[in-house]
């Protein structure tokens, strides 16, 4: 089977392993460790918390190849957060470490337990920002944009949020 390719993301905002910047590392070196190629991966940024979060999280996305199909990469990963110390928490809470399927090379996967692209991609900075980074040409599936053009539609809506009301 040829290996296709995803842009994962990774979030932690917990002090298990370390700094929530080591954690993010941890995570990006157990998927090289299980066989997946991390072919480029971001920076990793501080990012203000989502929801009723307490902590800033640390950021990051990987760009990676693998055999595995999305469902097979999900269980890698879910196994991952598992071995971490990942445990289900409220939704946007505090956690070890959140790893993400964002997008997958063969476009669009969904069935109960994975939607890809992520529901939520073109909606968050903190996912849009590192992918700007690593894949900025690659395009949504659905709306045909570049992470490129979803991070700058976003920023401009942001902006535009933030100003005063005209009287």
């Amino acid at each position: 089977m040829a290996k296709t390719s995803y842009l994962i993301g990774l979030g932690s905002n917990r002090y298990r392993h370390g700094p929530p910047r080591r954690v993010i590392e941890t995570a990006i070196d157990a998927l090289a460790d299980s066989g997946v190629d991390i072919d480029a991966r971001s920076t990793i940024r501080t990012t203000p918390p989502l929801g009723p979060g307490s902590r800033n999280y640390a950021n990051a996305a990987v760009h990676a190849r693998t055999d595995l199909n999305p469902q097979e990469l999900l269980a890698l990963v879910q196994s991952i957060e598992a071995n971490m110390g990942r445990r289900s928490t409220r939704r946007w809470g505090d956690r070890v470490i959140d790893i993400d399927l964002l997008l997958w090379s063969s476009g669009c996967w969904d069935d109960p337990s994975l939607t890809i692209p992520h529901p939520e991609l073109a909606a968050r900075k903190f996912v849009l920002e590192p992918l700007v980074e690593i894949a900025p040409n690659w395009r949504h599936p659905v709306s045909g944009h570049t992470i490129r053009q979803l991070f700058h539609r976003l920023k401009r809506n942001m902006l535009v949020d933030q100003k005063p009301n005209d009287p």
